[in-house]
């Protein structure tokens, strides 16, 4: 093919390979899943395109309407794939929002977002800043979607994601804290085997986002230096995995959190044994139910 003439710059095999002309070669096929809005399905789905020009949309998910007598908790969920693969549309993201909206019985909107390097960082945390900034429109009762409309408590929002989207995830969080909303309170955020940076350069990070020092002194990759985090929502849970590579950034993200002049409560969980995200890949094992379990109680606390 023709890439393999190209130089390579990051092999991130057998995920991707990103070019010394910051063009990606994707090695797993696309494994969509289309969403379900039959009124019998145990959970209801929809896609809303949100920006025609850039095809960005929201995959909205509902319990069956007749279960609804009143408004219920809102999570907003950004995807991973270290930026440059995923999309709501994926069968494992999918999965992952009908089991938590089933089990948890909330109203979750799924965050699409223009995948780097094709779209350069900040360009995904630029478009779910957007996304969630159009969500909030509907905490008035007004907004274009009836479902959020009609059954999202928009005193009750989680913001979360995994892995890149749990970095994505926290910016949201922290913009909002700054920002002006009304008729909107977030009430946790949760951060699954998130992706922060440390001490050493992150190779991935300075090759998507040039400009930055891709370590622990840019606000992204470690929010605690972020002045605004003062103002960022009072909880927040870090899920991080024994054997993860990624594992001491999320650790190194939640002590410094706490150091930090934010005051409010965090706590984290860590799964031993296991790698990266093995929760979304293998959902029903013994340990990515306890922690589909702990973010369910996560959810369920005032």
């Amino acid at each position: 093919m023709a890439s393999d003439s190209k130089q390579v710059a990051l092999d991130l095999s057998p995920f991707f390979r990103l070019f010394t002309d910051r063009t990606i070669h994707r090695m797993i096929p696309d494994d969509f899943l289309p969403p379900s809005d039959h009124p019998t399905a145990p959970v209801r789905s929809k896609d809303v395109v949100l920006h025609p020009h850039t095809g960005n949309f929201v995959r909205v998910y509902a319990p069956p309407h007749q279960d609804l007598p009143n408004k219920l908790p809102l999570v907003v969920y950004i995807h991973g794939g270290a930026f440059c693969l995923g999309s709501p549309k994926s069968s494992i993201y999918h999965n992952f929002l009908n089991t938590l909206v089933d089990k948890a019985n909330v109203i979750a909107v799924s965050v699409d977002y223009r995948l780097a390097p094709e779209n350069p960082l900040p360009i995904p945390f630029d478009d779910s800043w957007a996304a969630f900034q159009w969500i909030a429109a509907h905490a008035d009762g007004t907004g274009p979607e009836p479902w959020l409309n009609d059954y999202a408590d928009f005193r009750k929002v989680f913001v979360g994601g995994e892995s890149a989207g749990a970095t994505i995830a926290s910016d949201v969080a922290i913009r909002a804290g700054v920002h002006d909303f009304q008729n909107l309170q977030i009430l946790g955020l949760f951060l699954l085997h998130p992706f922060f940076g440390g001490k050493e350069e992150d190779k991935l990070y300075k090759f998507l986002c040039p400009s930055s020092s891709s370590r622990d002194d840019d606000p992204r990759l470690n929010p605690a230096v972020d002045p605004r985090i003062e103002r960022m929502v009072r909880r927040v849970i870090f899920f991080v995995a024994e054997k993860d590579q990624l594992r001491e950034g999320g650790r190194g993200y939640f002590e410094a959190l706490k150091k930090s002049g934010w005051r409010g409560e965090a706590e984290i969980m860590e799964t031993e044994g296991e790698g990266h995200c093995f929760y979304l890949f293998n959902p029903t094992c013994e340990k990515a139910v306890a922690i589909m379990d702990r973010l369910l109680a996560f959810l369920k606390t005032p």
